[in-house]
């Protein structure tokens, strides 16, 4: 795979300073390891990632949720599921009343010994946040591997049995749209109707909301890029469609994020870039959130933020504009 950090850092980012606000979202990733490959992956999972998350990190995830009276826990991977403390984590964090958030590929709710994790995950009333690039069974082949398609489509009929995505159930069920190439997201709200009119006529499902996110030019989508010599086209289309009204609404002003070894970032593609949250010259590992919640620490920004502000933005939790 093609390292993409040096065309990133070429010289000093035109990006504006942002500074962090108070943290309420702990967004914590719990290993590479995926049953999964896809190819828009920033994170490069897939069955052969042996990285996790131990069983000390995790308990010192609860203790800073507990310490910090954080609201949100959002749970990212690889697929997160596979680490075998991911249910431990879940019931702690739901008995301290924080929100929980499972970045669930869907398929993994087939997988085996993983066939009441849908029904775990209805009893915690976790907030499921699921990938599915397409409505379309060519696009999301293409994109997740053959017959991913089908099994995403089997797991969130599996989640609308459960309540997962139907009004007046309080189990929400959000799905997410990343672009099959170098491009950005159409609207959020015109294709979200798109989607919700496809999948209830053709698969009678339903779900909460549709959540688009850009392609960041990094890790296995970067390398593709640079591969098709598209990379340098795609940077200056972030730039060019930079929106200032986005940078208040940026994650990274109050998301938290956790590498499988406990090390802070201030969001997951700098983790991805190695690009450590620090204080004064020095790294910040999790139980230093025990004793300081980073409020005012500078961003570490670089051109691949451009992909967070582009267009109608783009964050975990979708379109900013």
């Amino acid at each position: 795979m093609i390292d993409t950090k040096p065309l990133l850092f070429r010289s000093n980012t035109a990006f504006p300073p942002v500074q962090r606000g108070q943290v309420s979202v702990l967004q914590i990733n719990l290993g590479y390891r995926c049953n999964l490959s896809c190819t828009h992956c920033h994170v490069n999972a897939g069955p052969k990632r042996t990285e996790e998350m131990s069983w000390h990190t995790i308990q010192q995830v609860v203790e800073v949720l507990r310490k910090r009276k954080l609201q949100t826990l959002d749970l990212t991977g690889g697929a997160p599921e596979l680490n075998p403390h991911f249910r431990w984590l879940v019931k702690q964090a739901r008995d301290l009343g924080v929100e929980v958030i499972d970045r669930c590929n869907l398929t993994i709710l087939l997988e085996p010994e993983q066939e009441d994790l849908a029904e775990f995950l209805a009893q915690q009333g976790v907030r499921v946040v699921a990938s599915l690039p397409c409505y379309s069974e060519q696009n999301v082949d293409a994109q997740r591997g053959k017959g991913v398609f089908h099994d995403s489509i089997a797991g969130l009929q599996r989640l609308n049995q459960l309540g997962f995505g139907v009004e007046g159930s309080g189990l929400l069920l959000d799905l997410v749209y990343n672009p099959g190439g170098a491009f950005l997201p159409p609207s959020q709200q015109v294709l979200e109707q798109d989607y919700k009119q496809r999948l209830l006529e053709d698969h009678g499902i339903r779900f909460n909301n549709l959540l688009t996110l850009a392609n960041m030019p990094i890790s296995r989508f970067g390398s593709m890029l640079v591969s098709k010599g598209q990379f340098d086209d795609y940077m200056q289309l972030l730039q060019d469609s930079f929106n200032q009204g986005n940078l208040a609404g940026l994650m990274c002003r109050s998301t938290v994020s956790v590498d499988w070894q406990g090390n802070l970032y201030d969001c997951d593609f700098n983790q991805m870039l190695e690009l450590p949250l620090s204080r004064s010259g020095k790294g910040v590992i999790l139980k230093d959130l025990l004793v300081d919640d980073m409020d005012g620490n500078p961003v570490l920004v670089a051109d691949h933020c451009y992909g967070c502000t582009a267009g109608q933005g783009s964050s975990c939790g979708g379109a900013l504009a």
